[in-house]
């Protein structure tokens, strides 16, 4: 199973999935977690972040996933996923694949900024930031919506139902 979490810098993907993992592991599920800034460091960090860079990333995170599902390994994947045709993709290529966008306000994420990226680009000192200057569309049908407007508690609260969900698949 193949779950690709989806949401902008701040979101809250990288926290819900590894409460997934976590989950899953405790179920005795073999599971491992494939996240957008992790992956870049396991090659190396041979990537900048302009567009032909992700597009290389995402297709890694794609050809991972594929892998570990054919190894019969769940993967949970915490990754901003801008382009649409990576999505289409593991839907046609991956036997089973849920997706989970995390939809957050955009002033919900700059007060965030945990990673200080909203702030480093108002400031001038990066571009190429997912929401701002580049456009990200939103999945036009994942299989679970999560509104995250309220409390990480609220937010962790999915990781029962996902978990859930891939265990009976």
């Amino acid at each position: 199973m193949i779950v690709w979490v989806i949401g902008l810098s701040g979101s809250g993907k990288t926290t819900l999935s590894e409460k997934i993992v976590k989950d899953l592991r405790a179920r005795e599920r073999k599971v491992v977690l494939l996240d957008g800034d992790e992956v870049r460091d396991l090659f190396g960090n041979d990537l900048g972040y302009d567009m032909d860079s992700r597009r290389l990333n995402a297709q890694r995170i794609c050809d991972l996933s594929y892998f570990f599902e054919s190894q019969e390994i769940d993967v949970v994947c915490a990754i901003l996923s801008i382009f649409p045709e990576s999505r289409k993709w593991c839907r046609e290529h991956l036997n089973n694949y849920y997706e989970v966008f995390i939809d957050t306000p955009l002033e919900n994420l700059i007060k965030r900024d945990s990673k200080g990226i909203y702030e480093r680009y108002k400031l001038g000192t990066i571009d190429n930031v997912a929401g701002l200057d580049l456009k990200f569309i939103k999945p036009e049908s994942p299989d679970l919506l999560i509104e995250n407007t309220g409390t990480l508690d609220n937010l962790l609260k999915y990781s029962t139902q996902i978990s859930n969900y891939i265990c009976e698949q």
